[in-house]
């Protein structure tokens, strides 16, 4: 069985972590069919949305801590360069909205794969660990830039040092997460919204991500210059005259993507 399952369905690529006795921790061989599956949602036009979760009761658990020891083990150097970098750089430049739905445990790098998606949902028993200080390791996978980003400083610089564990009803609260469905729920309903957002004129979600990512370094002035940049790009759509047209015309729209 594939560690990385990987279906296309009403425009939707599901690509689910599949390690569940491992509690879908990250080895070698999954983290790069993890790129694969990532770059080919990316490459094609059927696919516009992604939607990211766990098989069985966990997310991710993070990293394998069995490559980290014996003969064999892999240097952590290059997991980083190798493996969770290149994911969340892919997520964050996929142009096209991702979907995190959180359905257990996320810790360590498997919260801060999940934390860099554009819309992060959780079941209500699924909760978030920054797990690295545990081990004496500080958080990887973009988590000291996104988390403080998203709960601030001091909330992010607590939960890295001391590795509390956050409930998916807390981490809504503080804003870490968009949403938490209940358990019978949350996959009927975190889906929903990977299908909606697959409807939508995808070409300005993509514009949307674009300018979101460079407000990260850009000052007040210039990101009004990006704004005005993707605006254009935005403007120079079909799914923005089928917008202007279908109000128009008082009917709803019909989105491609294009």
């Amino acid at each position: 069985m594939s560690s990385i399952l990987f279906e296309i369905k009403n425009a939707v690529a599901y690509i689910t972590l599949n390690r569940p006795e491992k509690f879908n921790s990250f080895n070698r061989e999954m983290a790069l069919l993890m790129q694969a599956k990532l770059d080919e949602a990316a490459s094609l036009h059927e696919v516009r949305a992604v939607y990211i979760t766990g098989a069985g009761k966990a997310f991710c658990a993070g990293q394998d801590i069995s490559e980290l020891v014996g003969d064999e083990k892999i240097e952590i150097a290059q997991i980083l360069a190798e493996h969770y970098n290149p994911i969340v750089q892919k997520i964050r430049k996929m142009p096209k909205p991702v979907v995190a739905a959180i359905n257990g445990v996320a810790a360590g790098a498997g919260a801060n794969i999940g934390l860099c998606c554009d819309v992060v949902v959780a079941a209500s028993a699924a909760s978030f660990i920054q797990a690295f200080s545990k081990i004496g390791l500080i958080p990887d996978s973009g988590g000291t830039f996104t988390l403080p980003r998203l709960i601030g400083w001091q909330k992010a610089s607590a939960l890295m040092m001391t590795g509390d564990k956050v409930s998916a009803t807390d981490a809504e609260k503080m804003g870490m997460i968009y949403k938490v469905f209940a358990d019978e729920i949350f996959e009927e309903e975190s889906k929903k919204i990977a299908q909606a957002l697959a409807q939508m004129p995808t070409k300005g979600l993509a514009y949307t991500k674009h300018a979101l990512n460079q407000s990260f370094v850009s000052n007040w002035d210039e990101q009004l210059l990006i704004e005005d940049k993707y605006q254009q790009k935005a403007a120079d759509t079909d799914d923005y005259a089928e917008g202007i047209n279908s109000f128009l015309e008082k009917r709803a729209p019909v989105f491609k993507g294009k």
